[in-house]
């Protein structure tokens, strides 16, 4: 409740009774109250400089985060336009791979289709070829048969026509034959001469002889001339005859 100031009753006709008449006009107390007024006043300003302030301060502090915040806003939704801008890219990319991805598939796709379409073709080529193996087979296992049924009746003959002829002629190699005189030397029945002629290339070679001959160099080439194979290992048969008969004289 506020302090009212009484202002005391004056008796102006006590005063003007008076000898010296004054009136007490109280002026410390005036003073004292002008003073706690003032002081008042004082302090009131103050704390309303001081409550001004604080709001100022208070408000830049205010304004200063909303500043902080409105950045970090305008900077987070930079951010995000620019991570938009690469998820768009990157989709963008992604649209382009998967397409090239679209077309690899289909492509291999054709390939697939083509292998296989190239193995069934294979399988049946192998079929074929497996049936005609197997055919060729059963016709070798028969001529086979034949044959060794021919062998079985053309052995003894072989044989006869080899001591009548004194000479045989077998296979020792690819290409090469070798070639066996019986009875070349009269005085010894057991003795036998031999060559081995190689018949791979168009020019027959000798490989060995014996015993050596030395003519079998012309014997050779006049092979290579004539062609004449029955010729030549019977003259080949005449020179080791007359080379042991005189090797024998």
């Amino acid at each position: 409740m506020a302090h009212t100031l009484r202002l005391p009753q004056i008796d102006l006709a006590a005063v003007v009774s008076q000898q010296h008449p004054s009136i007490d006009l109280r002026v410390h107390t005036y003073d004292n109250s002008t003073r706690n007024f003032l002081k008042a006043l004082t302090s009131y300003k103050n704390r309303a400089i001081t409550t001004i302030s604080d709001r100022r301060k208070h408000q830049a502090s205010e304004k200063k985060k909303v500043v902080e915040r409105t950045q970090a806003v305008e900077s987070e939704t930079n951010q995000c336009k620019l991570k938009e801008i690469d998820l768009v890219a990157q989709l963008e990319r992604e649209k382009e791979e998967r397409k090239d991805a679209e077309l690899s598939v289909a492509a291999f796709k054709r390939q697939l289709a083509a292998l296989r379409d190239k193995i069934a073709s294979v399988d049946a080529d192998i079929e074929q070829y497996r049936v005609l193996t197997q055919n060729l087979r059963r016709e070798k296992n028969k001529e086979r048969s034949t044959l060794s049924s021919h062998a079985s009746h053309v052995s003894p003959e072989s044989k006869s026509c080899e001591q009548r002829l004194a000479c045989a002629i077998e296979g020792v190699e690819k290409d090469r034959l070798l070639v066996r005189f019986f009875r070349i030397d009269p005085s010894d029945l057991e003795r036998e001469a031999s060559f081995v002629i190689d018949i791979a290339t168009q020019n027959f070679k000798v490989i060995t002889s014996s015993p050596h001959l030395p003519s079998m160099a012309i014997l050779v080439s006049n092979l290579n001339e004539s062609r004449d194979i029955y010729t030549f290992i019977r003259d080949v048969r005449a020179a080791y005859k007359l080379l042991l008969d005189s090797s024998t004289e």
